[in-house]
């Protein structure tokens, strides 16, 4: 049964307690001693620790660089995650959770420090999306580092989540979308910016849209798989998730499709043997995977050369999103169309359209409900 007392250091003017928690494989007696400003606080720790340790919950505190436990957590994660936030992960952890936190031993993390170092981010301005996925890869490590009994209990539960500050979403209204796309006309990827403003597919679904899940005439695009960040590997979407989906695409972007079809077969045909035919959509002069670094440096160009607002390549899903919401679209079409897994989050990301169109259906419904009075 694991003992213990707390006694005064006049000296140091502090409290201290001693505990003997039985003893190790080698028969030698596991000793805990430990300082405090307050007797209370000796006092309530000897609970805390001798409780544990009758109650066989005691662990001995981990020695592991937290650096080190990381480079494992992450080696761990790529089995239970899609490769794209493996990736995110290994360079929030990287960047900022290493350079942070990484030298201290796993056990010596403090509630304290992890607060700090989320004060640190906001300070610096890092968005707030930003900072909480970064507390909840601290979180998620401490709390298998918990499981795997290297710490007793996570300290990022005593330390608040960071508030995420939703910025204001910029997007093209009907007019600026055609004045871009009337300047892209030219440009040979050209049908990448026309696909991001009339499907709302995401950058890595175009790049990694084939022509054989493309349906010319009856006017359906299938999303099945997406070009990763770096523009080196495709992957398939899971057949249960939302995000493989049919898209129905309007006349206009089926006749541009054709002709883009045509000029990719005559590239093809250039080429000969060096062609690298990948069924794509959206490639190089050669047929291989168009990297998204050179399509949003392609974006970048045109954005200068017309007057409308500077957006992000992204912005074009959200700006399809908005304009088919302002049309009077059902927002589960809307979901539908995205690849959102629920329509709670297609409401929750539109929300700034959402008061506009609660006006319309108003003004609608009134004059039909109305109808017969103004009538008599």
């Amino acid at each position: 049964m694991a003992t213990g007392f707390v006694k005064k250091d006049k000296q140091r003017d502090s409290w201290y307690y001693e505990a003997t928690l039985g003893v190790d494989e080698n028969g030698k007696r596991i000793r805990k001693k430990k300082r405090f400003e307050t007797k209370k606080e000796a006092q309530q720790a000897l609970a805390d620790l001798l409780s544990a340790a009758n109650k066989g919950d005691y662990v001995e505190p981990s020695l592991v660089l937290y650096k080190d436990y990381l480079t494992d957590w992450l080696n761990s994660k790529k089995i239970s995650v899609r490769e794209s936030t493996w990736k995110s992960y290994s360079d929030w952890v990287r960047l900022h959770t290493i350079p942070a936190l990484g030298d201290l031993e796993i056990s010596k993390i403090t509630p304290q420090r992890v607060e700090k170092f989320m004060l640190e981010l906001s300070r610096n301005n890092y968005a707030g999306s930003t900072i909480q996925k970064i507390y909840t890869i601290i979180k998620d490590s401490l709390n298998k580092a918990e499981r795997w009994q290297m710490v007793s209990k996570n300290v990022v539960d005593l330390v608040d989540r960071p508030k995420a500050v939703k910025e204001e979403m910029q997007v093209w209204d009907n007019e600026q979308s055609l004045t871009f796309l009337k300047q892209a006309k030219t440009d040979r990827l050209y049908v990448a910016f026309l696909l991001a403003l009339t499907t709302g597919m995401r950058q890595g679904e175009i790049l990694g849209l084939r022509w054989k899940d493309v349906d010319l005439e009856k006017g359906i695009l299938y999303v099945k798989q997406t070009l990763s960040h770096d523009g080196q590997k495709f992957s398939p979407l899971p057949k249960t998730a939302a995000g493989r989906r049919s898209i129905t695409i309007p006349s206009e972007v089926i006749h541009d499709l054709k002709k883009h079809k045509s000029m990719v077969t005559d590239e093809k045909r250039a080429c000969g043997q060096s062609y690298t035919d990948n069924n794509l959509v959206v490639c190089t002069t050669l047929g291989t995977p168009q990297s998204p670094r050179n399509l949003n440096r392609t974006y970048q160009r045109l954005l200068k050369r017309v007057d409308v607002p500077k957006i992000r390549f992204h912005d074009l899903r959200h700006t399809h999103a908005t304009l088919l919401l302002v049309q009077g679209v059902n927002p589960k079409v809307v979901s539908e169309r995205l690849g959102h897994a629920t329509i709670k989050i297609t409401l929750d990301t539109y929300t700034h359209v959402l008061p506009s169109l609660q006006k319309d259906v108003a003004e609608e419904f009134g004059k039909s409900f109305f109808k017969s009075t103004v009538n008599e």
